[in-house]
């Protein structure tokens, strides 16, 4: 399926985007003192606005934010935001549960600090599967050099038969690593369902007290909510890439990032 077609397909199905961006970016101040990391700039466009880019030419036009800390910087037409008011105390899970009422169907999921090629979110908008992952399978290679941010944070995945069975921070040695989680997801309608219904379940449950690998569900990521819904049963597929994209955390992802995208 051709660029064209691709975008025709996506827009026809109604698929939207929800980007998470309410976190303080402590790791790239003073860069940060005045904006989110979404806002940075490379080469005279945002971080946002690359992704909004990436997303509208595949299609992607129903897009929300997740705003928090230094929101009234993210200020963008024809998208629909929601306020984390509580960012300093919570997590990118918890953001995402602010705009719960946008999960009624399929939709992107992005966190706010990666670039990524309209190649890759055509891959990962290929799948059929009700809750899809995008792993770099060449992920040792962005951390040639990469010595303000350790391996140890990486988001590792173990995989089967394209399944994931394993995600999170420090949960695997590198050499078991099948690939990193690059911060880019789809549900299917189903796949949201599944997701929304099991947060539900265990929303009072672990809310304040340990889940998966976070010290609460209000403090966890969305890896410790993908590992608790496989360990519940659930497919986790694997959309497999090499390179086309950056992750920007620290000062020197910022400028290797300059370096990667005109």
């Amino acid at each position: 399926m051709d660029w064209e077609n691709r975008a025709i397909s996506a827009s026809k199905r109604n698929l939207k985007a929800i980007i998470i961006a309410a976190g303080p970016s402590n790791r790239l101040r003073p860069l940060t003192d005045d904006k989110p990391k979404c806002m940075l700039d490379i080469n005279g466009k945002s971080i946002m606005q690359r992704q909004l880019e990436a997303l509208t030419q595949c299609g992607i036009n129903d897009i929300v934010v997740v705003r928090g800390y230094k929101k009234e910087t993210i200020t963008y037409p024809n998208i629909r935001y929601y306020e984390n008011t509580d960012y300093e105390n919570n997590n990118i899970l918890r953001s995402l549960f602010y705009a719960e009422d946008e999960m009624d169907g399929e939709f992107v999921f992005s966190y706010s600090d990666i670039i990524f090629e309209k190649s890759v979110l055509e891959k990962l908008l290929h799948s059929q599967r009700d809750i899809s992952l995008v792993i770099d399978i060449d992920w040792l290679a962005h951390y040639q050099h990469r010595y303000q941010h350790p391996v140890a944070e990486a988001e590792l995945v173990m995989v089967e038969d394209n399944k994931v069975i394993r995600i999170g921070k420090n949960i695997l040695k590198p050499e078991e690593a099948y690939g990193e989680f690059i911060g880019l997801a789809k549900f299917t309608k189903r796949g949201a369902e599944i997701l929304r219904s099991t947060y539900g379940r265990i929303t009072n449950q672990y809310y304040n007290r340990p889940f998966q690998q976070a010290a609460s569900l209000k403090k966890a990521y969305l890896t410790d909510m993908i590992q608790e819904l496989i360990d519940r049963g659930n497919v986790i597929s694997s959309v497999d890439i090499k390179d086309g994209w950056i992750e920007i955390d620290t000062p020197e992802d910022w400028e290797r990032a300059g370096q990667l995208f005109g």
